[in-house]
């Protein structure tokens, strides 16, 4: 846990919201903004890092698979946390597509997704994806 605001200090702001294009070289800045924002909260370091990897996770899903036929698209990363539950969605507006057959080496970004977060979910959308990831306590 992090140590409590001083009397009269702002509070941390509840709700982190960054886009950016879906293209890899971009993501470690997307994930570093993330994980700051985590330190301005009340968090484990262990429950912080479970948080950043599971979202750079999301975050790499849709570099990797959901502009595939073109220029990249966005990738939207929205993360808040209220009343004891922290909520992170990751957004692409590209195009889903089953996973494919793996090696064993590749293919398990949703698998890390479901075991880092206490509850996890996947909307696909004719416009989209969204990935939701949500901690508890």
């Amino acid at each position: 846990m992090t140590d409590p605001l001083p009397p009269g200090a702002p509070a941390p702001p509840a709700s982190f919201h960054r886009r950016i294009a879906a293209v890899a070289d971009r993501l470690p800045e997307l994930r570093e903004a993330l994980a700051d924002w985590l330190g301005t909260l009340s968090l484990s370091e262990e429950r912080r890092e479970d948080v950043v990897l599971a979202g750079y996770e999301a975050m790499a899903n849709s570099a990797e698979h959901a502009y595939r036929n073109g220029d990249p698209g966005p990738v939207d990363v929205r993360a808040e946390a209220l009343n004891g539950r922290l909520t992170v969605t990751v957004t692409d507006y590209g195009d889903w597509r089953p996973p494919a057959a793996t090696n064993g080496l590749r293919g398990r970004g949703l698998l890390l997704i479901d075991t880092l977060a206490d509850q996890s979910a996947q909307v696909h959308r004719e416009d989209g994806t969204t990935v939701t990831m949500t901690w508890l306590g």
